[in-house]
């Protein structure tokens, strides 16, 4: 850029800047003014828009000293306290702005600009009364001011009155029907007021008539979302989208309605879409990592998280995605780091601490009381609404109305290891409802579920306390919570008393909930031995036979004869999650291979299909001294080709401490025995458990000496292992592992034992 610096061009140079300063260009606008005044453009505008120019450009005490410098020389203007209050709240001295804002109005009271950011400002300070009167007052002098309406209907809306919001938002989108905020505003708030499906029906009528105007579309799409109608909301935002390709707005919008349904692999798409469009916002780049992670792609979730906080600072959500992330490529002491990380930058968030009770149970060595502690003190953090009292009927024995709370009814370890179970509670003493999140109606499970239950419930969208309010408007006796702390999970609406009687059973069932208003916790004998009671806030309703029902897929393929048979050696094998994989299984898995000549591991997991990562598990057993040839890992596959792999394997070797759940029935089903390691948390005990139930409870172990000594006393004798493959699916299939009706009775006893004891203390 070239500045002709002649004396007598300094207006020309001032005028040049103010041009820069309304595109935008702050750093351009600098060179021009600072040039006009040294030129002798003394003119209190000129020191103003350079004081704008500096203040945009981060000299922001340079810029606050001739913003004050031009106040003084015109005390009875009111632009540089203006732009001063702006300094101020752009830097977020929320104080300081307040008081020029104030000093504004002293100087001009009818500033329609001060009146509206002050009464923004103290909707930011907590402060609605406030700021409603300052807006009515403004709506008054500017009544055809889309902004000032808006605004206040953001007050009415604090202080409770959302009938007048509406009607407020309704009026800023008449007079700026272009603005895609005011119709969103429109849509949240008309629930409050109880008027969603007219509001419904007047956007409906709005995108009709304005059929190019994207922000209706918007308003119409977040409300229907609002409503729980997610297939029709992702149309309404499809048609926002399409509109206004270019605006990140609607596809926010959009790829969140995405990723609470089953369509994730869209919500990422968007969310590349977005991260494209806007490279440097920070909130796109977490979204798109946590659904890569919900997509299984955790590397490279980890990958663009570390990116994103080499240039940026770290936030809780930030650390607390990394965390998940990190645990799932199998560093999980790093990851348990990076949870109390995220931890101590707000010690009464909820999130981190939820992640570190998450992250805690797959590192080596952790003990019960270690992760019970975790628990308590996520559970002391909990937001907790303030509800009347339960009205249940207090009588053991009358019929029971259960609630299953979850976001995994479907193909999922929660529908397989539930669902028969559950189908076999006696309909004459038991009712369903399921409080379902992530619905997905086509999905076999789902339908099973749905078949059994009187009442379903898409609680998406619901607050923690609009979901408790929903579950004792249906007069649930009983909540069984089967998401735990997980993803999709809503056991925090727990802590606002969902039921009389709360239960804590599969999904996430990684450890004791923590939390007082959690009853029972459902278990077996296996699973929590006596003495175990001291690891656990809820009462143990321990089932007569084993936890869990499993139901075998009618696709798996037939039981194949033992491997080593044909190979000359045996194959040692995991199917689990990467998280579960620690140093010290690597190192135990490498001293098998050591001691059992010529055997081979397989493991198989999604983050295999990562070639960094399944690179860096191979150096790990290299260092071990395991031969790149004794070693094959696998990436993810269809779950029927999932379960004809187990084909190729003759012993399971199940990782500690968190051990295998499901991939330990599967396993079972498919002629496989398992070598388990329990421990105190109950995470470490699924196998023995399952093993148990289904009669091969000399197939777990009391330590590492034991469990490597078991898996080299097993592979010695490959008879013995053909013998047993050769009729383990049948004995799984009639013990009480995969027997419904039996499970079935034992859940409906437990379920009634839990109630006899809520009434008994009423």
């Amino acid at each position: 850029m070239t500045i002709d610096v002649r004396p007598d061009h300094g207006t020309r140079l001032a005028a040049d800047g103010v041009a820069f300063l309304a595109d935008g260009r702050f750093e351009d606008a600098l060179a021009p003014l600072r040039l006009a005044l040294s030129l002798g453009d003394a003119q209190p505008a000129t020191m103003l828009n350079l004081a704008i120019a500096e203040d945009r450009a981060g000299a922001r005490d340079h810029a606050r000293r001739l913003m004050r410098a031009v106040a003084a020389r015109l005390p009875d203007w009111d632009e540089p306290a203006l732009r001063l209050a702006e300094s101020f709240r752009a830097a977020g001295d929320h104080a300081a702005a307040e008081d020029a804002y104030r000093q504004v109005l002293e100087l001009n009271p009818r500033r329609t600009e001060a009146l509206i950011a002050l009464g923004g400002l103290l909707l930011l300070r907590g402060r609605p009364e406030e700021a409603r009167g300052l807006l009515l007052r403004c709506c008054g002098i500017a009544a055809d001011s889309a902004e000032a309406w808006n605004t206040l209907g953001l007050a009415c809306s604090a202080m409770g009155d959302a009938g007048t919001a509406l009607t407020t938002f309704i009026r800023a989108q008449t007079l700026q029907p272009n603005v895609a905020a005011y119709w969103v505003n429109g849509a949240d708030v008309s629930l409050e007021a109880g008027e969603a499906e007219a509001e419904l029906a007047r956007l409906t009528v709005a995108c009709e008539q304005q059929p190019l105007n994207p922000a209706p579309q918007l308003g119409r799409g977040r409300l229907l979302d609002r409503l729980v109608r997610p297939a029709e909301a992702i149309d309404a935002l499809e048609a926002a989208c399409e509109l206004a390709p270019d605006s990140p707005g609607p596809l926010m919008l959009l790829a969140a309605v995405l990723a609470r349904t089953s369509r994730t692999r869209e919500a990422e798409a968007v969310l590349r879409r977005l991260s494209a469009l806007d490279p440097g916002n920070v909130p796109v780049q977490n979204d798109h990592a946590a659904v890569l992670m919900r997509l299984h792609r955790h590397p490279e979730a980890r990958a663009l998280l570390l990116d994103v906080l080499d240039r940026t600072e770290p936030t809780v959500v930030l650390l607390s995605n990394l965390a998940n992330a990190t645990a799932c490529v199998g560093l999980q002491e790093e990851a348990v780091a990076i949870a109390r990380r995220a931890i101590s930058l707000d010690p009464q968030a909820v999130l981190p601490r939820r992640v570190l009770c998450n992250t805690l149970g797959y590192r080596d060595g952790v003990t019960g009381m270690e992760v019970l502690n975790a628990l308590h003190d996520c559970s002391a953090v909990l937001p907790r609404a303030r509800l009347p009292p339960l009205a249940n009927r207090v009588d053991p024995e009358r019929h029971l109305t259960v609630g299953l709370l979850s976001g995994t009814l479907r193909a999922h370890p929660v529908g397989w290891l539930t669902i028969a179970g559950i189908e076999n509670l006696d309909p004459e003493r038991f009712s369903l409802v399921c409080l379902s999140q992530r619905s997905a109606p086509d999905d076999p499970f789902a339908r099973r579920f749905r078949a059994v239950a009187r009442d379903w419930v898409d609680v998406d969208g619901m607050s923690d306390t609009a979901l408790a309010e929903a579950a004792r408007a249906r007069e649930i006796d009983i909540v069984i919570d089967l998401g735990g702390y997980g993803d999709a999970a809503r056991m925090t609406a727990c802590a606002n008393r969902l039921a009389p009687v709360q239960i804590k059973w599969v999904g996430m069932q990684s450890h004791s909930s923590g939390l007082p208003e959690m009853d029972w916790f459902l278990t077996d004998r296996w699973e929590t031995p006596e003495g175990f009671e001291r690891f656990y806030s809820e009462r143990l309703l321990r089932l007569a036979d084993g936890y869990v029902c499993y139901s075998p897929p009618p696709y798996a393929p037939d039981v194949v004869p033992p491997p080593a048979l044909a190979n000359g050696y045996v194959t040692f094998g995991c199917f689990n999650n990467l998280a579960k994989i620690t140093p010290r299984v690597i190192a135990t898995r490498a001293e098998i291979l050591r001691q059992v000549p010529e055997s081979r591991l397989v493991l198989k997991t999604h983050q295999f299909s990562d070639v960094a990562t399944a690179n860096a598990f191979r150096a790990a057993f290299a260092a071990e001294g395991v031969p790149a040839h004794r070693l094959e890992l696998r990436g993810p596959s269809g779950h029927r080709a999932f379960m004809a792999e187990y084909g190729d394997i003759d012993i399971v070797l199940d990782p500690f401490p968190y051990s295998g759940g499901l991939t330990t029935c599967e396993a079972l089903w498919m002629g496989v025995p398992t070598i388990a390691l329990p421990g105190e948390i109950f995470a470490s005990r699924h196998s023995a458990s399952h093993l148990s139930n289904a009669g091969l409870a000399d197939w777990a172990t009391g330590s590492v000496d034991e469990y490597i000594a078991m898996a080299v006393a097993r592979a010695a004798d490959v008879p013995a292992l053909a013998a047993l493959r050769a009729g383990l699916r049948e004995q799984v299939r009639r013990s009480p592992l995969c027997d419904a009706p039996r499970f079935g009775r034992n859940l409906g006893l437990a379920l009634r034992h839990a109630w006899r004891s809520w009434c008994a203390d009423r």
